[in-house]
């Protein structure tokens, strides 16, 4: 049985401009075990899935199970079964930290677990944090307590809806290293994020969204073979002309290229240098997500021009 199942998921809003459909016959399981990654630019349906996964948006059609719970007739057992850690920073200010995790466990039933709660304060570095007031964090040590109150009822399913957003590298370690454990102690994870590196080091397996639609679902290894070239990479100060600009990836000074062999990078260059254009630091890499990421996303961009044209 999967943890997750996703069946022909839909999901319309009404808007002064008449009926968006924000997912539109979404299909996938997660089994028990994964460490599955949710990726798509914004405005794609990942927030509205994993609302709908939450309990917290009612589907237009289809049905969405949590170990076999449907999270609209079953509602109660459904989420039981989840620990949703959502983008926004949500907390009461009135309390200190592990009064929330207390306040927490209590919404589904559990008690005296004072245990589980020093285990999750330490390995979330919050342990000298637990008697300060929620009002008095940081908004990364606010993302920590989100986190371990996601995790307080320890639900066999962990949902994780950009969990590192704007947040320091430290937490980012400290975080992976908890999730990760406890996903090899046997919990699922789900996780929706726009750091690619974070999903190509974690995910096991990935579906990509994009308007509303599954456009990729596969092993993460096999989207990694499955991309068309090599990268050229090097930094310029200089501006690229049109032509070279078109085909490029550029952050700040580096340029980056797809090239499926040394043939392509040599004539990358040289256009760079005909155009006066000086390159730095020169090196050639495989391709990661991000590069997979873009593909995907501009080969589903075509197809869905041709179906409408």
């Amino acid at each position: 049985m999967p943890a997750v199942s996703f069946q022909n998921v839909s999901k319309t809003y009404a808007s002064a401009r008449g009926e968006l459909q924000a997912l539109k016959g979404v299909s996938f399981d997660i089994q028990p075990g994964e460490f599955f990654g949710l990726l798509g630019p914004n405005g794609a349906g990942k927030t509205t899935l994993i609302s709908v996964l939450a309990g917290l948006v009612r589907a237009s059609g289809g049905r969405v199970l949590v170990q076999g719970h449907d999270v609209q007739s079953d509602y109660a057992a459904a989420r039981r079964a989840l620990g949703v850690v959502p983008q926004e920073l949500v907390f009461d200010p009135f309390f200190n930290v592990r009064e929330a995790l207390r306040f927490q466990s209590g919404y589904f039933g559990i008690h005296h677990n004072d245990d589980w709660i020093d285990e999750l304060l330490q390995g979330l570095g919050l342990a000298d944090k637990a008697g300060a007031n929620m009002r008095q964090l940081s908004g990364g040590m606010k993302r920590r307590v989100l986190v371990a109150q996601a995790l307080v009822h320890k639900p066999p399913v962990i949902v994780l809806d950009e969990p590192t957003a704007g947040v320091d590298v430290e937490l980012r370690q400290t975080l992976w290293q908890f999730i990760s454990q406890l996903n090899k102690q046997g919990s699922t994870v789900l996780l929706t994020t726009h750091y690619l590196e974070e999903a190509e080091a974690l995910c096991g397996r990935i579906a990509m969204l994009q308007q509303g639609r599954v456009v990729a679902l596969e092993k993460t290894s096999d989207l990694l073979r499955q991309a068309s070239s090599n990268v050229l990479r090097f930094k310029t100060d200089q501006k690229l002309p049109p032509g070279l600009a078109a085909q490029a990836r550029v952050t700040g000074r580096v340029v980056q290229l797809p090239a499926h062999n040394a043939i392509e990078v040599e004539q990358w260059l040289a256009r760079a240098r005909e155009a006066g254009v000086v390159a730095e630091d020169v090196e050639i890499r495989k391709a990661d997500l991000e590069d997979v990421f873009i593909e995907v996303m501009e080969r589903a961009s075509g197809q869905a021009q041709e179906a409408t044209s």
